[in-house]
């Protein structure tokens, strides 16, 4: 009687042995602007290689920060392509940057009395608060400050402006109500949480710096292959295809 216990045992412990060990999980820090497409994008590595991701979402400086702190990351989605350099000049990537992504910015707004087609004209005309990323940090709310400097709308525009830590806070503050308008990234009025709210208008590509989007492999990877396998996804026409439909051009 002992025979179908030991057998069943024994298949058991043949199972455990020929289950592959989990793969280690790739930490990614990931500008706020990506957040909604990374998801995606992390979902679908997931599904196709079995590797698990583990995201932190904030600006890109202070990424950086992190990062020359000791942070543990071993991948990074900037929102800029100086920042990845930086790092680079300070020893911390494993592979030279790589462009993943063209960022684009609009104007974004809830209000009803929105004019996307005399948006210049309405900007300056508006009393309420006008939403930026912090430009210290935030490559996109650098650009939005371009932006107002090359439509001459800074006089108007800079005494109303609120600032978030980061893009995805600044389009909260439209969102919420906080602020009347916002400069935001494309990829997050694009994004399914955000369909049907307010109006945007794409901002010309002519007003300000094009926002090219690096990341990086950081020595920490170095002891996580998967790391590496997630680098190269990006690049793969299944990720691209997600950036794409999130509004980013390829590069």
């Amino acid at each position: 009687m002992r025979r179908p216990a030991l057998t069943l045992l024994s298949c058991l412990l043949a199972t455990l042995l020929c289950t592959p060990a989990f793969a280690a999980t790739v930490k990614v820090a990931v500008a706020a602007n990506v957040q909604y497409a990374f998801a995606d994008i992390a979902a679908d590595f997931t599904r196709s290689s079995g590797v698990a991701v583990e995201a932190s979402y904030a600006s890109s400086g202070k990424i950086a920060t992190q990062i020359l702190n000791g942070a543990p990351f071993e991948l990074f989605l900037s929102a800029d392509d100086e920042t990845p350099r930086k790092l680079s000049s300070a020893g911390m990537a494993l592979l030279p940057a790589k462009t993943y992504a063209l960022g684009a910015l609009v104007l974004w707004s809830k209000d009803p009395a929105f004019d996307g087609k005399q948006w210049q004209n309405w900007l300056q005309a508006a009393g309420g608060k006008v939403a930026i990323a912090n430009p210290q940090a935030a490559p996109y709310g650098a650009e939005a400050l371009r932006v107002l400097d090359y439509y001459r709308l800074a006089d108007s525009v800079k005494p109303r402006l609120v600032q978030g830590d980061n893009i995805a806070q600044a389009a909260q503050f439209v969102d919420s109500g906080a602020a009347q308008a916002g400069f935001v990234a494309k990829a997050l009025v694009l994004a399914p949480q955000m369909q049907g709210k307010g109006r945007w208008v794409d901002v010309p590509a002519a007003s300000h710096q094009p926002i090219v989007q690096d990341m990086l492999l950081l020595k920490t990877a170095t002891a996580n292959p998967d790391a590496r396998k997630l680098f190269d996804y990006l690049s793969s026409p299944a990720a691209r295809s997600i950036l794409q439909r999130y509004g980013y051009h390829l590069p």
